[in-house]
């Protein structure tokens, strides 16, 4: 839940239901990783699927909503960790593996 791909996605999906294919195109993420994010958010409750529908292939697809009220991100016993406050009012806490958080030093008056 903690990596780009997964947050793309619940950005995407927050105002308005948007398919698979549509956040592949539109953020660059691999359809298949596309695919497996959503299955992970869904499992987790932080998506749903709001509606099926045709395209004009006549190819039945799913449109995926974001369920996310609030999200915070916080600093707790030395580990990043994230809240999320869903739509129903329930809570949930994730954490711990973030792999890709790099920290950069600021300009010091010598390189400026």
């Amino acid at each position: 839940m903690t990596d780009e791909y997964s947050a793309k996605i619940l950005v995407a999906t927050f105002k308005r239901p948007r398919s698979a294919i549509d956040l592949s195109r539109e953020y660059g993420i691999p359809i298949a990783a596309c695919y497996r994010r959503i299955h992970a958010l869904e499992k987790a409750g932080l998506i749903r699927c709001t509606e099926r529908a045709l395209t004009q292939k006549g190819k039945r697809i799913s449109l995926y909503m974001s369920q996310l009220k609030n999200a915070y991100i916080f600093f707790e016993n030395g580990r990043l960790r994230v809240r999320f406050q869903l739509a129903t009012g329930i809570t949930r806490d994730f954490g711990g593996d973030w792999k890709a958080v790099e920290v950069e030093e600021p300009p010091t008056q010598d390189s400026l």
